[in-house]
């Protein structure tokens, strides 16, 4: 029997946040991102690399789709856009989105949520696993390099696995250097504006995760950087578009997310594939292979895919089951004679959306 789509508007996701809380939110998706990369095998589910096409006025917008198979499971698909004149022009964030979950049997549509929220969190989710598996462990001062949305959760989440004690930030935009203060106020961390070569010498973490255009980077010199240092590039998703100098990856482990998608999109996009250590579910299911690398430079090459996004996705419908929250309506139209699409609606027949039990211990 055909069930119900179930909606999970803005104000479904605010009252996620509140109801369990920023920490236990950010500490149940590192979790699960773990878990879920660890298991990640080619027999049990498919990440194609995403594609997409530039469009609209802004020569560096992007609409990208995202798709993740878990076989047996479900279907994650993200549309997901970016266009980083949507803060100062639009009143918008960067990067704004859809998810929708797909059965594997039917094709219909189970669930379908807001990306930009999800995008984010698991963003920050997956710095913070591929950080605690290549960093130092004792690492208490972080550098973050373009003070956007992305750079909240990639704080937020570091913070969770690491004894931060030291924020220094730099942003082209001072606007945004600025405003950084009052939206990390939560966690009780001071906030210090920075020159990058300052930066570079005191920050044992660092994350960039910036709108550099295409051809325009790097953002940053990498000459001072400490030699234990540790990198999160964040903002690399388009050909040409990169964040670090060549040289720094050159001296480096390289650890892409996705090793595909990495080497014509991020920063791996400067190696060859030979050059690139061990990806991030590599790392997970074995992660003595990045303990013996955290005395030198690291890069966690994050392009962000939609394996992240099913992970995130499952969590965040968990919850909602579990605390009721969320619409269920009929969206695709179902007629009774599915042979005939003029026939009357076969509404009176469906059955509520399928139960998911999430552990909050």
């Amino acid at each position: 029997m055909m069930t119900k789509t179930l909606l999970l508007s803005q104000d479904d996701i605010a009252r996620i946040i509140a109801a369990v809380g920023r920490d236990r939110l950010m500490d149940l998706i590192i979790a699960r991102l773990s878990e879920g990369l660890s298991r990640a095998d080619d027999a049990t589910s498919e990440t194609p690399a995403r594609s997409g096409f530039v469009r609209g006025e802004d020569a560096a917008g992007v609409l990208e789709w995202m798709p993740h198979h878990q076989v047996g499971q479900g279907i994650t698909i993200k549309t997901v856009a970016y266009t980083p004149s949507n803060p100062s022009v639009r009143g918008a964030p960067t990067i704004t989105g859809v998810v929708g979950r797909f059965d594997v049997i039917s094709g219909r549509l189970e669930a379908l949520t807001d990306g930009i929220f999800l995008t984010a969190l698991r963003t920050g989710a997956a710095s913070a696993v591929a950080s605690r598996l290549l960093a130092r462990p004792d690492s208490r001062v972080v550098g973050l390099i373009g003070t956007g949305a992305q750079a909240v959760t990639q704080l937020h989440a570091l913070t969770r696995v690491f004894p931060i004690e030291r924020v220094l930030v730099f942003d082209i935009c001072r606007a945004h250097q600025e405003s950084f203060r009052s939206r990390v106020e939560f966690l009780g961390l001071s906030v210090e504006a920075a020159a990058l070569p300052e930066l570079e010498r005191n920050a044992d973490i660092i994350c960039t995760a910036t709108s550099v255009g295409v051809g325009e980077g790097p953002v940053l010199a990498g000459e001072e950087l400490q030699g234990h240092a540790h990198i999160n590039a964040v903002g690399s998703d388009l050909p040409g578009k990169t964040e670090l100098p060549r040289e720094v990856l050159m001296s480096a482990l390289v650890c892409p997310d996705h090793p595909e998608q990495a080497l014509r999109e991020g920063e791996c996009q400067q190696l060859d594939r030979a050059s690139l250590g061990p990806d991030l579910a590599s790392l997970c299911r074995r992660p003595e292979l990045g303990a013996k690398s955290q005395g030198r430079l690291t890069v966690f090459d994050s392009t962000g895919f939609a394996l992240e996004d099913h992970i995130a996705l499952d969590v965040l419908l968990e919850i909602a089951n579990d605390l009721g929250i969320g619409t269920s309506i009929q969206l695709e139209h179902f007629p009774k004679d599915p042979l005939n699409p003029y026939a009357p609606s076969a509404s009176a027949g469906l059955s509520m959306p399928t139960s998911f039990d999430v552990a909050m211990s």
